[in-house]
């Protein structure tokens, strides 16, 4: 069973991903994977250095995220851009991990995809499932402000580059309301866990 968690910036999907985790799932984390692939030596850091420039690098060569994110979420151009080139290559190693999952002697019971932008990415048809991790937008962002230290419009900046929270809630199958307390969240997510567990297993 496959499935494809995502939400928005601040919803608390990475929480959600981890008591997955927790509770059985094999979580595999797309941001992280993104993250690598624009590493020195990566597959996308030659096509990201060659599009963006020597500019978006630090002394030592390795791509200042922020001088990147900087100018990609306040141009759609770029963005599409920099997606070009750097979502083939997590799909591949995603793809690459799920098959090494499921090839193991004791398969999980679900594999987790965390990723934030899957439906951006047209990655909904890879999935069995598609959770949703939601919170409304002042919540996520006084959230997500708080977190990163940074200042609540570069938050929104960043939320406009990505579908509203609430259409990606309509596109689920399962939505994980953490617009409250996280005991009210973690109850949610146990008892998805429970009927996705239960499924599985029926003959």
């Amino acid at each position: 069973m496959r499935i494809g968690l995502t939400g928005g910036i601040g919803t608390g999907k990475s929480r959600v991903a981890r008591l997955l985790a927790q509770l059985g799932a094999a979580v595999i984390d797309a941001d992280q994977i993104a993250r690598r692939v624009v590493e020195r030596g990566g597959p996308a850091y030659d096509g990201v250095v060659a599009r963006f420039g020597r500019g978006i690098l630090h002394p030592d060569g390795t791509i200042d995220r922020r001088a990147l994110a900087d100018i990609v979420f306040s141009d759609p151009a770029a963005r599409r851009d920099l997606e070009a080139l750097v979502h083939p290559a997590v799909r591949a190693e995603t793809d690459r991990r799920i098959a090494e999952l499921a090839q193991s002697p004791e398969p999980p019971p679900a594999v987790v995809v965390d990723i934030p932008l899957l439906f951006e990415a047209g990655r909904a048809g890879d999935f069995d499932q598609i959770w949703v991790v939601y919170a409304p937008d002042d919540v996520a962002v006084a959230r997500a402000a708080a977190r990163d230290g940074t200042d609540p419009e570069r938050v929104r900046a960043r939320m406009r580059a990505q579908w509203p929270i609430e259409e990606k809630a309509r596109r689920a199958d399962v939505v994980i309301d953490n617009s409250g307390d996280w005991a009210d969240t973690e109850a949610q997510v146990r008892r998805a866990w429970s009927r996705l567990i239960g499924k599985a297993a029926a003959p």
